[in-house]
């Protein structure tokens, strides 16, 4: 059996989530407060972060590198396209909601709403909180330019781009932190990859404390 050791609300454990159920490869979830240092948990990846990946002897880390090694291994249906350049792309906007959307929102709205409380530190800083909800609508923006020229994010096909990007919005739009009405092209984006059988396990994630919006794991939104 396949193991993913994972957090509900981590957007890394779901990007890797989202890859093998589009790619069918059945796995356990084992939810991981990585957090707390735990010392087994720490000799599967000495950097105490999730997700990690037990696949027969083999454990892999870092939610990007095992997207790319189970898009070689397992290539069907392909994740990344074969052109240089279309491949580039692809890896371009993983790379800016990985980093850029992360930094600037999801550790500034889930991070200070949701982590505080759950790790114990104290409460959430208004401040990130207000920068978070601020950011947010540049990227939706910015979503929105690249899909008025395309069907997807990264090109005319979906890709590991897409799911970088639902993983992100997946957990703002649990605690419903995204204005869906901000644009119509971005809605139905997400309501097209929302609807993918790999979303399923994603949507009927819980997380003690703070339940869900309504609308988040309604597939007509």
């Amino acid at each position: 059996m396949n193991t993913l050791y994972h957090y509900p609300l981590s957007p890394f454990s779901r990007k890797v989530r989202l890859c093998l159920g589009e790619k069918k490869i059945e796995v356990g979830l084992v939810e991981e407060r990585y957090w707390e240092k735990d010392a087994d948990f720490l000799r599967r990846n000495p950097a105490g972060k999730v997700p990690v990946l037990k696949m027969g002897s083999r454990t892999l880390s870092d939610s990007t590198a095992i997207c790319e090694y189970l898009d070689e291994t397992h290539p069907t249906p392909p994740l990344f396209p074969k052109n240089a350049e279309a491949r580039y792309e692809a890896r371009r906007i993983v790379g800016w909601f990985d980093d850029k959307f992360y930094h600037e929102v999801t550790s500034k709205l889930i991070g200070e709403r949701v982590f505080r409380k759950v790790m114990g530190t104290g409460y959430p800083d208004s401040t990130n909180v207000k920068a978070g909800a601020k950011a947010i609508k540049y990227h939706l923006d910015y979503m929105a330019f690249l899909l008025d020229q395309r069907r997807w994010l990264a090109g005319n096909e979906m890709t590991m781009a897409d799911f970088a990007a639902a993983a992100q919005l997946s957990c703002l739009d649990y605690t419903s932190d995204v204005d869906w009405n901000r644009h119509e092209v971005v809605k139905d984006w997400y309501a097209k990859i929302k609807s993918r059988p790999a979303f399923r396990s994603i949507l009927a994630d819980e997380v003690p404390g703070f339940q869900p919006g309504a609308h988040y794991a309604d597939l007509d939104f």
